[in-house]
C-alpha cells in the first residue's frame, strides 16, 4: 500500500470516530500538519472529507454514498434469497448470485446443487465477464458507451474453444443477450460446464445482480439446459420484485 493511501485510510479512520482539528489529525497519523492538508484538500475534492468550520473535519457525504451502494449489493443478496432458494430446490442445480467489481464476476451469493459434481466457485470468488453467463447480464446491462469501454478493454484469454475472442464478437454477443433477456454460457468458462443467467432488477429498474443456473453437461445437454430458462427468468423476476422492481 503507498504510503500516501495509507495516510488518507487513517485519516477516515479517525474521522470516523468524531470530528477532528487539523492538529488532532497530524498527532494521529504522525507527520507535519502541510503533509495532512495536502490529503485533506484531496479527500474534500472528492466529497470523502467536509470541513466544518475553521478548524473541524468530518466525513464527507461520498463515504456515505458509498455505504449505501455496498449496503444496496448485500440487499439483494438478503431479498432474493427466497427466489433463488426455490429455484434451487425446483431445478435441483446449482443456482449463483453474482455482481460487477473492478472488471469481474463477483460471486455473492450460492446454492449447492443436489448432484454429486460440484461447481468449484464459492462466495467471494471472481470470475471473467466474458466467458460467464453472469457477466454477460451484468456488462450488457450498462449503457452502450460503458459497455464498449469495458469490451475495448477486457483481455479475451481463451479458457475453452468455445470462449469468445474480441471485443466485437463480446459485443454482437451482449446485443443478444439483451434481445431475450438472459444470457449462455456454453461451456465458455470450462468445457464441462454451461449455464443460463438472469438479471435482477431493483426500485428503479437498474440491474442489481445476476442470477444464473449452473449444470455440469454431463447432468444436462444444451437443450435441457435452455428448458430451464423459464424457470430462471421467473425466479429472477420473483427476485427484482423482492428487491423493489415494478413492472
Amino acid at each position: 500500500m503507498s504510503q500516501s493511501l495509507d495516510r488518507a485510510l487513517t485519516l477516515l479512520g479517525g474521522l470516523a470516530k468524531d470530528a477532528r482539528t487539523l492538529d488532532q489529525l497530524a498527532d494521529e497519523v504522525g507527520v507535519h500538519k502541510s503533509t495532512v492538508l495536502r490529503l485533506l484538500r484531496t479527500l474534500e475534492a472528492h466529497h470523502f472529507v467536509h470541513r466544518e468550520g475553521a478548524r473541524h473535519y468530518r466525513l464527507g457525504s461520498a463515504l456515505f454514498d458509498l455505504a449505501n451502494q455496498a449496503l444496496e449489493q448485500r440487499d439483494v443478496r438478503r431479498s432474493s434469497e427466497p427466489a433463488l432458494a426455490g429455484l434451487n430446490e425446483r431445478t435441483g442445480h446449482t443456482v449463483h448470485l453474482a455482481s460487477y467489481e473492478d472488471g469481474e464476476v463477483v460471486y455473492i451469493d450460492k446454492f449447492e446443487g443436489r448432484h454429486a459434481v460440484r461447481m468449484y466457485s464459492r462466495v467471494g470468488k471472481r470470475a471473467a465477464l466474458h466467458c460467464t453467463a453472469v457477466g454477460k447480464v451484468l456488462v450488457g446491462a450498462v449503457a452502450p458507451q460503458r459497455r464498449a469501454e469495458i469490451a475495448a478493454n477486457l483481455e479475451y484469454h481463451r479458457l475453452t474453444e468455445n470462449t469468445i475472442g474480441s471485443p466485437e464478437e463480446y459485443l454482437a454477443e451482449l446485443e443478444r443477450v439483451n434481445a431475450r433477456g438472459y444470457a449462455v454460457d456454453n461451456a465458455e468458462h470450462e468445457d464441462f460446464i454451461h449455464c443460463v443467467a438472469a438479471p435482477i432488477r431493483g426500485a428503479g429498474g437498474d440491474v442489481l445482480a445476476a442470477v444464473s443456473i449452473s449444470v455440469p453437461k454431463v447432468l444436462l445437454d444444451y437443450e435441457g439446459l435452455l428448458a430451464l430458462v423459464p424457470d430462471l427468468l421467473a425466479a429472477a423476476e420473483e427476485a427484482s420484485v423482492l428487491s423493489g422492481w415494478t413492472k
